[in-house]
């Protein structure tokens, strides 16, 4: 008999702890795994994200929150490498905005004020409870007052965040129309998050170059086809841009990275000097994981003209490591709004 007792009290126990446990258990949300990198934001599903990689060394990092669009974009050295889709505050709960550094990370943050609700991945934003974190994704805001983000894609940006980084908040109405549909190209600061002003080529302009003599800072690179431009970037701000001649391609040749390395490949230019064009090796992003390790082809080189003097600016600041992003998106802004302070923050209300 006691031995049976002894039986039952174990398994009520056991049962104990495996309703406990179920209790605990922390949901998943949003997608497992990043959509393909030539998905347009405005196409991702409540819950997809796209990330495309990172590399600290790159560069500052800075996050964009577009109250209106309900989505997240981070950019490291100036340049996209991710955006998700989000759910921000819901009416009465308002996510405040404006420019906020991270203040705090827990990885296993769980909520006093909303009965211990896990919030995993936490982010602090606010001392009064506003965050980056897991949460619910329905497509429209419903949280109160955070920024739910996907599970996986939160867990990548902890890993990547660090204490003082700036996020930024916008709404239309609070900020500049360029942080409020954030493109390609970081709309902040990443340093300030203060608004950054785009200065297109002027009519016939070939090229221009902003920055002071090669410091040493990583360099990125992004050419756009659609917009026969390239552009560089340093310290998460532009520095150069200039006009070039890509020949069309018949089909469609999407998004494709790539990293320079310690060796110059045999490919003409018009612009670059004889013998000096980097060699140029493609990395995996999500829907190219077959770039791995590719060599850029030469071929693909045959046409392109750059002007020589923003070569002449560009070569010694390049380095093994530099990211060159070729795409057929657009950098060029198609519309342009009001300039507004992104600075005016909201309270919450």
């Amino acid at each position: 008999m006691a031995t049976r007792q002894t039986w039952v009290r174990g398994l009520w126990m056991l049962c104990a702890v495996l309703v406990a446990g179920a209790a605990q258990a922390v949901p998943t949300w949003g997608a497992l795994q990043s959509s393909p990198v030539d998905t347009p934001p405005g196409e991702l599903a409540p819950g997809a994200w796209i990330w495309a990689g990172d590399d600290a060394a790159l560069g500052p990092m800075v996050i964009v929150v577009s109250l209106d669009e309900q989505r997240a974009y981070v950019y490291r050295n100036g340049l996209r490498i991710a955006v998700t889709t989000v759910s921000t505050g819901k009416p009465g709960h308002a996510t405040p905005t404006g420019v906020f550094t991270i203040l705090q990370k827990d990885r296993d943050h769980h909520a006093n004020r909303y009965n211990n609700a896990p919030m995993p991945y936490q982010e602090r934003l606010t001392w009064d409870g506003v965050a980056l974190h897991a949460g619910g994704l329905p497509g429209y805001p419903e949280s109160h007052g955070c920024v739910h983000l996907p599970t996986e894609f939160a867990r990548r940006l902890f890993t990547a965040t660090s204490l003082g980084m700036t996020v930024v908040i916008a709404e239309a109405g609070h900020a500049t129309d360029d942080a409020v549909h954030p493109g390609l190209l970081a709309p902040v600061d990443p340093a300030s998050g203060a608004a950054i002003t785009a200065l297109p080529l002027d009519d016939g302009q070939p090229w221009r170059w902003t920055a002071d003599e090669a410091t040493g800072v990583p360099v990125s690179l992004v050419l756009s086809r659609s917009d026969q431009r390239l552009i560089a970037l340093e310290n998460g701000r532009e520095i150069g841009r200039a006009r070039i001649v890509v020949p069309p391609s018949a089909t469609p040749r999407g998004t494709h990275v790539y990293v320079m390395g310690t060796d110059t490949m045999p490919a003409h230019v018009d612009g670059v000097p004889e013998g000096r064009m980097p060699q140029w090796q493609a990395i995996a992003v999500p829907g190219r994981e077959t770039d791995a390790g590719r060599m850029l082809d030469p071929a693909l080189l045959a046409g392109v003209q750059v002007p020589p003097g923003f070569v002449a600016h560009l070569l010694p600041r390049l380095r093994a490591g530099t990211v060159l992003v070729a795409t057929d998106a657009h950098v060029l802004a198609e519309t342009t709004g009001r300039g507004q302070r992104v600075l005016d923050a909201l309270p919450p209300h």
